[in-house]
This record gives C-alpha cells, sequence and structure tokens, in this order.
C-alpha cells in the first residue's frame, strides 16, 4: 500500500510541475488589448449612408430612393430592367470587397433569372424602415447609431430642454 501512496504523491507532484507557469487569459480579457472594431467597415449603415446625397448626416427617403434609382440604371447597362447573372456577380464581389463581412448580396429571391429594381432595393428599403422608428421619413445619424454632427451656428436658436422634464433613462418625457 505504501508503495501505491508514494508512487501517487510522485505523479502529482510531476504533474503540478509541468503546470507550474501562470496560464494567460484569453485575448478578448487582456486589459492591454485593443478591443475590435465591429464597424471597421462602416456596419450595417453604410448600406444607407452613401446615399445621403447632400451629405448633411441625414438621409431622407427621398435621398434613397433617388440613390437606389440612379444606382440600379448605372448597373442595367441593357436598359431591360433586369441585372444579368454576370452583372450580379460582379456586383456582390465590388460589395464583398468594400464592406466585408456586413456586405448584403443581391439575391433573385423570386428565381425568376433575373434581379429587378424590387430584388435590388429590398435590403436597403427594409433597413431603413427598420431604423426609422418614429416614421418621419428621415433617418438621423442618432437613429443610424452615429454621432452627430457638430451643431451649426443654425442651432444655437433652438430653444433648450427644459431641466427635469426627462423620461426614463434619460429618454424625453412620456407622451
Amino acid at each position: 500500500m505504501k508503495p501505491r501512496l508514494v508512487l501517487t504523491a510522485c505523479v502529482l507532484g510531476l504533474l503540478a510541475g509541468c503546470g507550474g507557469g501562470q496560464r494567460q487569459p484569453p485575448p478578448w480579457m487582456r486589459p492591454a488589448e485593443k478591443l475590435r472594431d465591429e464597424n471597421y467597415h462602416g456596419g450595417p449603415v453604410s448600406m444607407l449612408t452613401r446615399y445621403d446625397a447632400d451629405h448633411d448626416g441625414t438621409l431622407t427617403r427621398q435621398e434613397l430612393i433617388a440613390g437606389l434609382k440612379a444606382e440600379f440604371a448605372a448597373h442595367d447597362v441593357k436598359h431591360n430592367g433586369c441585372l444579368t447573372d454576370d452583372q450580379v456577380d460582379q456586383i456582390n464581389q465590388d460589395r464583398v470587397d468594400a464592406d466585408q463581412s456586413t456586405a448584403t448580396p443581391l439575391v433573385d429571391w423570386n428565381q425568376d433569372g433575373c434581379i429587378d429594381y424590387t430584388e435590388f432595393s429590398a435590403a436597403p428599403y427594409s433597413l431603413f424602415d427598420q431604423l426609422d422608428r418614429n416614421r418621419d421619413g428621415k433617418l438621423t445619424a442618432q437613429e443610424m447609431g452615429q454621432r452627430p454632427a457638430a451643431k451649426s451656428d443654425d442651432d444655437a436658436d433652438q430653444p433648450a430642454e427644459e431641466p427635469g422634464r426627462r423620461g426614463r433613462r434619460g429618454g424625453p418625457p412620456p407622451q
């Protein structure tokens, strides 16, 4: 019995000696590691911000429609309202090159062998509708989850919000 106890003690001592170095925490838990920017390529709203024609930081539905129609017309070289498979492949590759993992590929949802304007514009329209929570037909920088643009001199004339009149979590007061 005694030799077994000695052997067990030796094995445990040997195992303890092998793992004697301090273990590193995983990379995401190391305080010195720089956090990865999940919106490196602009995130999902980058699909929309490029249609802000006047570059004022607010995207209106009219700007989105005009931009999408112009973009579709530029790709529709045969002017038949239908993008070919080769065109779609090139557009999808360009989107992946530009947006990496946030790219939204074109898909022939009704499988008629043609990407028409409805299929071409479905994802941007859907995202616009999801982000336009107040349904005013425009997306502000705040609705798109971006920092608002710096205030201009015109904003100085706006009345300040009444102190103490805030709703839960610092939002506007309930109506």
